[in-house]
């Protein structure tokens, strides 16, 4: 019988004491009880208003948009010509990991992502790290993703009225600025967007992805008209290493394909949509990606590119000779870099409002508003710190850190999908991970050869991360969970 909670002896942990502490680190939630309480919060349910499109558009709303063009500039001085490279491998990374995320969305369809079914296969303990790295993930990227906001409006400020905001109030401090108002502005409108409920969001969301595919197409066009083949005659001037170290950069780009694995509980028909959305959207940002990438280096020397947010519009200056183009773009990417912050903020608030039902962080984040149906305090309590840590914090040192926690909820995905092939064999499964566990433990390779890749200072950042997580857990989390209270409602 499992241990649940109950204090030592006085004289000091006994062995069955221990023993039962340990069982309770690894025990497990019943699949059946993760689906029956879907869509229960605090005071109020989640509404089941999403189909397959909304749930495609909050994944590539999610993810397409950030590493064109955001990271692209920091990615190419790395790999050179090769970056097209490293965007494959990201995106074979990605789809090993898309795989394993099908069938468990499908399976397992809940609001807490790779969170919730590491919880029905690994164990609470492990659940608590994947839920941690996915505040990481989730919650930083928001950040990351801000910033980058506030360099393409300033692009478009400047083509419009030949003005620009002062970099004391457009850059963070340690990027010569005081604070990044804009990365703060766009997570407040993303707030408000939020606030008003999914489906509301979601028709938001599409139109800012309608916009976003529109401004790559009409770069790819443009763009391809200074295409100069001799920009690829030294593909890969700087070896393996380099276009390994930029495809773990430029994993960053890859995070959100699995947005629509946190609205599990707004979907409609999660089943069958949610393996379909996931699969689909991968594939349409991968193609993408690599097409822009391509014309990107085929239209700007790699040696010229430079670590600026707003690398495409520049290049779309430089082809022209006009502004024009450039500013068009530049509009292009507000709309799209805040279509990925509202998509990439409401992921991150479903994840807390699970771990918050299961009783591992405060129940503040499970509250649902009775009236927009959605977690109204979670929404705001997010929103106001990933605001501030984009106002306070550069680019860079946030895209990394967010991939190697993202890696690490991937790798542990791979891994919940085989466990629960063979815990629950006769489960049913609306998608099938192909040549399981081949293609898991590819994809759990994949994540820790690119994890690898990252610099030590990012291992250092992800170490620090994870203490912060586990004593947060140990002090709060373990003693509040409530597995250990099994539902009335539960058979066994």
């Amino acid at each position: 019988m499992l241990d649940h909670g109950a204090p030592p002896h006085n004289g000091g942990p006994s062995a069955p004491h221990s023993e039962g502490t340990v069982m309770r680190l690894m025990r497990r939630k019943p699949v059946e009880r993760l689906v029956a309480e879907g869509g229960h919060g605090e005071g109020g349910d989640l509404r089941r208003s999403l189909g397959l499109w909304q749930l495609t558009m909050i994944s590539i709303g999610a993810t397409l948009g950030t590493g064109i063009f955001v990271v692209l500039g920091e990615a190419v001085p790395k790999a050179g010509p090769a970056v097209t490279l490293s965007f494959v491998i990201a995106g074979l990374t990605a789809l090993f990991s898309a795989l394993s995320y099908a069938e468990l969305a499908g399976t397992i369809p809940v609001s807490g992502s790779s969170y919730s079914y590491a919880y029905a296969t690994m164990g609470e303990l492990i659940a608590w790290v994947c839920g941690w790295c996915l505040m990481l993930e989730y919650g930083v990227s928001v950040a990351a993703v801000a910033v980058g906001w506030g360099e393409y409006l300033n692009e478009f400020l400047d083509g419009i009225i030949g003005v620009t905001l002062p970099a004391a109030l457009s850059a963070p401090p340690g990027d010569g600025g005081v604070f990044n108002a804009p990365a703060l502005i766009v997570v407040l409108l993303a707030m408000a967007f939020l606030l008003g409920g999914a489906r509301e969001s979601a028709r938001a969301n599409t139109v800012m992805v309608v916009v976003k595919i529109g401004a790559l197409i009409l770069f790819c066009a443009i763009g391809v008209q200074g295409f100069r083949s001799g920009n690829y005659e030294n593909f890969m001037p700087l070896g393996m290493a380099g276009v390994s170290a930029a495809g773990a950069t430029l994993f960053f780009s890859y995070i959100g394909f699995d947005a629509a694995s946190t609205a599990g509980e707004e979907a409609r028909n999660p089943q069958r949509d949610l393996p379909r959305a996931i699969l689909l959207s991968l594939a349409i940002i991968t193609a993408l990606y690599v097409l822009v990438a391509a014309v990107a280096v085929g239209a700007k020397p790699w040696r010229q590119f430079t670590d600026s947010e707003a690398a495409l519009a520049q290049i779309m200056r430089e082809v022209t000779g006009q502004s024009f183009w450039g500013t068009l773009l530049a509009f292009c990417a507000v709309i799209a870099i805040a279509s990925v912050v509202l998509t990439v903020l409401y992921g991150q608030t479903r994840i807390l409002f699970a771990m918050s039902r299961d009783g591992l962080v405060p129940k503040v984040f499970a509250r649902v508003s009775p009236r927009t149906g959605t977690p109204r305090a979670n929404t705001l309590i997010v929103s106001l710190f990933c605001g501030v840590l984009a106002a306070a914090v550069p680019l860079g040192q946030l895209a990394d850190a967010t991939s190697i926690g993202t890696l690490f909820a991937f790798a542990l995905v791979n891994v919940a999908v085989v466990v629960l092939r063979r815990s629950r064999p006769d489960m049913p499964r609306s998608f099938r991970v192909p040549l399981s566990p081949l293609l898991p433990a590819l994809g759990f390779g994949f994540c820790l050869w690119m994890m690898g890749s990252l610099s030590t200072v990012t291992w250092v950042v992800f170490g620090v991360w994870m203490a912060v997580g586990l004593v947060f857990y140990f002090l709060y989390g373990y003693r509040r969970s409530r597995l250990a209270a099994p539902a009335p409602s539960e058979a066994k």
